[in-house]
């Protein structure tokens, strides 16, 4: 008999296909804030109209901006704009971007609440891994400050209240988790994604892609998750293509967002593998974007989890592509014009010991579906991968 549990997070509404400022003024108003902090990325802020759009709907209400946000998110930016929001005041934060925003309010809000001032203080807050595998999780109460995010790209951050946080001395991400810090609303808005480049866009698709099938693979798969990811999956892939064919074609974009709405119902609720957990490690120590590590990492995982995955394996077959699911979701990839291999990123194997080192303190590592408990197995995953 089956038996596990769904984790509800402490998001409110999801509000799509209307104009983001009009439904975040709304959403401001109903809220009550007063001191509205705008959270971007510099690409945005400085080239798009997007960000101020936003600013000037809010009017009075905007407390400021920080676009100060830095790919896989370094502790240092993060602990900047912990300072901004202090000293703003700011009682609602406005995040327009993709998972490196949304990561980095996500954690400045945890630090808001733990009084974290420095990145030292973070030693104390991130997601532990054990020599066992096992978890220790810090205990963080219910924020008061939230976010609303407007997502551009397709990874899912919005849709969680996980976030990545660098600790660039170690050259380690890490998780950081806490009940407030998942955006109590997400405004999909496929005009807001028409300025994000063709690559990140596509990447971030892929990204999606990868939460749907390591959650249907997952130690504790679960009939909710399944159904919603098969049904993301099957929407993706002909989506993406429509918007790599059309970039001005909003409909087909927000197929791709309602898509990786339905794909991060796993996020954080279900164990993802080592796509997920080797593509930390790999962002860690070569700044390579999630988007592109699930590219290069998603079809060698599941070539090495065929044995313990095979039934799994051929549902994902079905909305991917009539054929084995490792080389279909290859297939789907190449078709992008993104890379499938490691090799195709990485000029040598020379830091596989180094990665391979890291990965087993990786909490998604430790849960891939055929175990990886040592180097020796971790550097045969990513000579699959290679």
């Amino acid at each position: 008999m089956m038996a596990g549990e769904y984790r509800y997070i402490a998001q409110e509404k999801v509000i799509f296909g209307r104009p983001a400022a009009e439904a975040v003024v709304q959403q401001a108003t109903v809220r009550g804030a007063r001191r509205v902090f705008v959270v971007s990325t510099k690409s945005l802020s400085r080239k798009t109209p997007v960000v101020e759009s936003i600013m000037k709907a809010l009017g009075e209400r905007c407390a400021g901006l920080f676009d100060e946000c830095i790919e896989h998110t370094p502790r240092e930016s993060v602990i900047a704009l912990v300072s901004r929001l202090r000293e703003t005041g700011a009682d609602l934060v406005v995040t327009i971007g993709g998972g490196t925003p949304i990561d980095t309010v996500k954690v400045a809000l945890l630090c808001l609440e733990v009084g974290a001032t420095s990145t030292k203080d973070l030693d104390n807050w991130h997601v532990r891994v054990k020599a066992d595998g096992s978890r220790e999780i810090p205990a963080v109460p219910m924020g008061k400050v939230r976010q609303i995010a407007i997502p551009t790209t397709l990874s899912g951050a919005e849709f969680s209240d996980l976030g990545g946080c660098t600790d660039v001395a170690q050259g380690i991400k890490q998780g950081f988790t806490a009940p407030g810090v998942c955006p109590v609303v997400v405004v999909l808005d496929p005009a807001f994604t028409a300025f994000t480049p063709e690559r990140l866009w596509l990447s971030t698709g892929v990204r999606s892609v990868d939460h749907a099938v390591e959650a249907i693979c997952s130690i504790n798969a679960q009939p909710m998750t399944d159904a919603l990811c098969l049904e993301a999956l099957r929407k993706l892939g002909g989506a993406l293509k429509r918007t790599r064919d059309d970039q001005n074609d909003l409909a087909a974009r927000l197929d791709c967002q309602l898509a990786v709405w339905l794909a991060s119902s796993s996020i954080n609720r279900t164990e993802y593998g080592a796509s997920h957990g080797m593509g930390h490690v790999l962002g860690g120590a070569y700044g390579t974007p999630h988007g592109v590590t699930s590219c290069v990492l998603l079809p060698g995982v599941l070539a090495f989890n065929r044995s313990a995955t095979q039934p799994q394996q051929t549902r994902i077959a079905e909305p991917i592509g009539p054929r084995d699911a490792s080389e279909g979701v290859r297939a789907l990839i190449a078709s992008l014009g993104l890379p499938t291999r490691l090799s195709e990123i990485l000029p040598d194997k020379s830091r596989f010991l180094e990665l391979a080192k890291k990965s087993l303190a990786n909490q998604w590592v430790r849960t891939n579906p055929v175990r990886i408990d040592s180097e020796e197995q971790a550097l045969k995953l990513l000579e699959t991968c290679w």
